[in-house]
């Protein structure tokens, strides 16, 4: 039984690719599924004697040529990849923080966007930073966390069209998060919070899918102006490591550019009273 991170993804990993997915024989009777132990270990060019012990967590120090022929073998991409290599601790791992904190400039920069709603994410999906139009899409009224919010709080469950893709992206980048810093205290909290409170994210935590932000789009049903259909865009913030900047916008003269354009005004209103 896998007793370790490394051997659990390994397993999960493998309990998804069928054997004839990589040219081998779909022959005789299957306990579980995807491949045997058996057969990652001959994909990979190693015995299964080594590799059950990586499963099992016998083995913890896997040379970065395993560990590149393992995702080669399980046909991982590269997000999956670098999650493989975070959990058998083959990355540099960044140093835990106790705080972070937005710097002044890039606060300039998003509250200068007025037609693109603009939040920054902290290293465990904290929302560090808001304009005034990312504010307005999210409802945001007190420091939250993007996570939480997503399988915690019945009206973000209702502002997204699609939720159920919406959660299982949002668990699948956490885990890539997680894995690359298991340590960081405040990982490990909202990771435990969100275990406690909700047996939806328990479920998707459970099937180690690890993948960072990919959604180009989002469609949302925003209680004030309607429906909004907008293109995402992520990018890391390089004088802060594990901060992500997330920019929203709408196609020029689509009704979800006017949904913003209104919600912009309504926002500006608020604002003002």
């Amino acid at each position: 039984m896998a007793s370790t991170p490394l051997g659990e993804y390994l397993t999960a990993c493998r309990a998804r690719v069928l054997p004839g997915d990589v040219g081998l024989p779909a022959s005789g009777t299957r306990r579980v599924p995807g491949l045997r132990r058996e057969e990652v270990a001959l994909l990979a060019g190693m015995s299964a004697d080594y590799y059950i012990r990586l499963e099992q967590g016998r083995e913890r120090s896997p040379s970065t040529q395993v560990l590149d022929a393992l995702a080669d073998a399980l046909r991982l991409d590269d997000d999956a990849r670098l999650h493989l290599l975070d959990l058998a601790g083959a990355r540099p791992r960044p140093r835990p923080t106790q705080s972070e904190r937005v710097a002044p400039e890039l606060r300039g920069l998003m509250d200068a966007w007025a037609h693109q709603p603009a939040l920054v994410l902290g290293r465990a999906y904290d929302v560090l930073a808001a304009n005034q139009l990312g504010t307005a899409l999210f409802s945001f009224t007190a420091p939250t966390n993007l996570l939480l919010d997503v399988f915690l709080d019945p009206a973000t469950r209702a502002l997204h069209a699609d939720w159920p893709t919406i959660a299982a992206a949002t668990v699948a980048g956490f885990r890539m998060l997680h894995g690359a810093m298991p340590d960081d205290p405040r990982l490990r909290e909202v990771l435990a919070l969100a275990q406690r409170d909700s047996p939806e994210f328990t479920r998707l935590w459970s099937h180690h899918t690890a993948r960072g932000k990919t959604l180009d789009r989002k469609s949302f049903h925003h209680p004030e102006v309607g429906p909004l259909d907008l293109r995402v865009h992520t990018f890391d913030v390089r004088a802060a490591p594990g901060q992500q900047l997330v920019v929203y916008h709408a196609e020029p003269g689509s009704p979800s550019a006017q949904g913003l354009a209104l919600l912009g005004t309504l926002a500006a209103t608020d604002a003002h009273r």
